[in-house]
């Protein structure tokens, strides 16, 4: 049996409903099955894991990011272990919007879950043609938009960092296209609350969040950095408390769907994110260490439910949040409170 993989044919607990719709508002949706999403760039282009786990009973997946034309990524070495993760500086190495579509959309378009594009790019201009492109293509359930690129025309200024150029991309995928759109947010923006806000009002359909933290690490022996990069991208463990914290303030602010990840290695990590707000997960790094885990989370997930008397993934979103959405902490006051218990 192929790790992780449920023996075929078993029923799911009787009245348990997993399924969530990441785009309501939209004609297409983006109905799954369950809430667990394998992340961007840990789970190739789906095929990789084909003959590892069930890749069908996921609820989507997010393909490897696809930029306009091809990258070979950056010099070796540009992965290193941390404590608690790691970081990656691969540089978006992929074929080019043409090279993608190709070869994928048609191979997903026989497959039973959703396939999900991440698109990056330096201009609005080309999210927008890429948009296009992937409009026209089969076996395509949404796009993922990844705001944390730098923007050339403004001088390399990340995109996610600010609410208005993260709307403008937005609004120019949103014109190019009629699939459901996510904004994958940077929690590198001073405000990422106003930046959900910014997206949602040019049209996405929903936010995920977050992407990686920027790190470094140094051999202490060659007394240089580890990546050829100098500094890469932290995942793991070691984010998931600022992205839950994330996590829950965009929740409290948007009425579109919340995809949270940042460090879910399990059950109860996912339960904090579902409980803090998020209607969906996406699980990254933890598919390295164990690929069958995304499988293990939606059985888990499903008992839990139905030990708990929980019949609706819906019954436990957002239930961590307080009745009243002004008691939410924001970004300034989270720092003021970082610094009086610094101060205390």
């Amino acid at each position: 049996m192929t790790e992780g993989r449920a023996p075929r044919g078993t029923p799911a607990a009787a009245g348990i409903d997993l399924s969530v719709d990441l785009a309501p508002n939209n004609p297409h949706e983006l109905r799954l099955s369950n809430p667990v999403i394998a992340a961007s760039g840990c789970f190739g282009y789906g095929q990789e894991y084909a003959g590892v786990i069930d890749v069908q009973r996921l609820g989507a997946f997010v393909s490897k990011g696809v930029t306009p034309l091809p990258r070979r990524g950056n010099a070796m070495p540009r992965i290193a272990e941390g404590p608690a993760g790691m970081l990656n500086a691969i540089g978006l190495q992929n074929p080019g919007i043409r090279g993608f579509v190709k070869k994928y959309p048609r191979v997903w378009a026989n497959w039973r879950v959703p396939a999900l594009v991440n698109i990056s790019a330096e201009s609005v201009e080309d999210y927008a043609m890429m948009a296009a492109v992937l409009d026209e293509e089969p076996g395509i359930a949404g796009i993922e938009i990844n705001v944390s690129c730098p923007n050339v025309a403004q001088g390399g200024y990340c995109f996610g960092w600010d609410a208005e150029m993260s709307a403008e991309v937005t609004r120019a995928v949103r014109a190019a296209t009629t699939l459901p759109v996510i904004v994958k947010l940077s929690p590198g923006a001073v405000d990422i609350v106003g930046v959900a806000l910014a997206v949602e009002e040019a049209g996405a359909d929903a936010v995920s969040l977050i992407n990686t933290l920027v790190g470094m690490a140094i051999d202490v022996k060659r007394r240089r950095p580890v990546l050829a990069n100098v500094t890469g991208g932290l995942s793991g463990p070691a984010i998931k408390p600022v992205a839950l914290r994330m996590v829950y303030q965009v929740a409290a602010a948007v009425r579109v769907p919340v995809v949270g990840m940042g460090g879910i290695m399990g059950l109860d990590d996912a339960l904090e994110f579902f409980l803090a707000g998020a209607s969906a997960i996406q699980v990254g790094t933890a598919i390295f260490a164990q690929p069958g885990m995304v499988i293990r989370l939606i059985d888990g997930l499903e008992a839990w439910m139905a030990k708990e008397g929980v019949a609706s993934l819906a019954e436990i979103v957002g239930a961590a949040q307080p009745q009243e959405k002004s008691q939410v902490v924001g970004a300034e006051d989270a720092d003021l409170a970082l610094g009086a218990v610094a101060a205390g």
